[in-house]
């Protein structure tokens, strides 16, 4: 089977496409024709080395969907035919995260989706919405789950209740979608008038250009009537962090999720004075998964991807990530 393995930590550079056998499912294992794979900026650090705990040489990316085209003695939690993606973590069916769980991470900790066939354990996938095509359904594992589990799971958010969300990535777009069905106000930021305009057309009632209002923090403000938001999807890390803290209500809600915005300095004091509930938020459980699918189901709900990218031109995906133009996922095709 063709895959793609991390070799070495030279970047993209480094991400080579090989030959390797076929995978055999044993026990209570599946066989998966890999269809779609997507990409998360989790896996420019992976590609360069900066992942906690991975390994090399790899297989990487965490997300992916595909049929399932074998299975081993004892399976009977999917059947061959079925349409299903892979969890993130492998390990983490519900209850809450642990050291052990988070390392069997796909794609980091273990070998991951970007090959034409992988084995994974029965209880390590999901099904597939019915109305979803392969690429939307790889376009789950790790941003939509992250998504829901900051703004449902944990975040409890409430029909009324504003959301402000970062840039336009897949996080911060899933994160529209289901903000809109929950029946949230919405503003996001973006420094392309272009994509704050297709987010309006998906349901963002206010937008802002950082690029525009530096101290987009103020416009947050403004547009709550110096109230502040009920919760923040904080993809930016610390070159962020403190205009998130800036912007949420008293008792409102930041959900830590990425380190797009590099360095910054963070006024911890904010916390205090506003009681500001911080959480931290790494992806999902199954539990959580299956909960997401049920509501994308119920309300077809469809991922929007920027960009379809052929097996032989995964390298290109990498560096399309990286430049940061993409509205939503970034798909390779197998």
């Amino acid at each position: 089977m063709k895959a793609y393995q991390i070799q070495t930590t030279d970047g993209i550079d480094g991400l080579k496409l090989v030959d390797l056998p076929e995978p055999k499912p044993g026990v209570g294992q599946i066989l998966i024709r890999v269809r779609a794979t997507s990409l998360n900026y989790r896996d420019t650090a992976v590609v360069s080395g900066r992942y906690p705990g991975q390994i090399l040489p790899i297989i990487p990316l965490s997300d992916g969907a595909g049929e399932v085209v074998a299975i081993g003695e004892g399976v009977t939690r999917v059947k061959v035919g079925d349409r299903v993606a892979g969890i993130f973590f492998q390990d983490w069916i519900a209850g809450r995260l642990t050291r052990a769980k988070i390392k069997s991470a796909l794609g980091g900790a273990i070998d991951g989706m970007l090959a034409e066939y992988v084995v994974l354990n029965q209880e390590g996938v999901v099904l597939l919405p019915e109305h979803l095509s392969y690429e939307e359904g790889a376009a789950l594992p790790c941003a939509a789950v992250t998504a829901w589990q900051a703004l449902v799971t944990r975040g409890q958010l409430a029909a009324g209740e504003t959301v402000l969300l970062l840039g336009t990535g897949g996080v911060s777009i899933f994160a529209l979608q289901f903000a809109k069905t929950l029946g949230a106000k919405i503003i996001i930021t973006s420094s392309s008038d272009e994509k704050l305009e297709r987010a309006k057309a998906m349901g963002a009632q206010e937008t802002i250009n950082y690029k525009t209002y530096p101290e987009w923090q103020e416009q947050v403000w403004k547009l709550t009537d110096k109230e502040g938001v009920d919760q923040v999807i904080e993809v930016g890390g610390a070159g962020t962090l403190d205009r998130s803290l800036r912007s949420a209500r008293v008792g409102g809600r930041v959900s830590l999720i990425g380190v797009l915005g590099g360095a910054g300095d963070v006024n911890y004091v904010h916390i205090l004075q506003k009681s500001i509930d911080v959480q931290g938020i790494y992806v999902g459980s199954r539990e959580m998964f299956e909960a997401m699918n049920r509501a994308v189901a119920l309300h077809q709900i469809q991922p929007v991807i920027d960009r379809v990218f052929p097996l032989t031109e995964a390298p290109e995906a990498y560096r399309y990530m990286k430049s940061g133009s993409h509205f939503g996922k970034i798909v390779i095709q197998l």
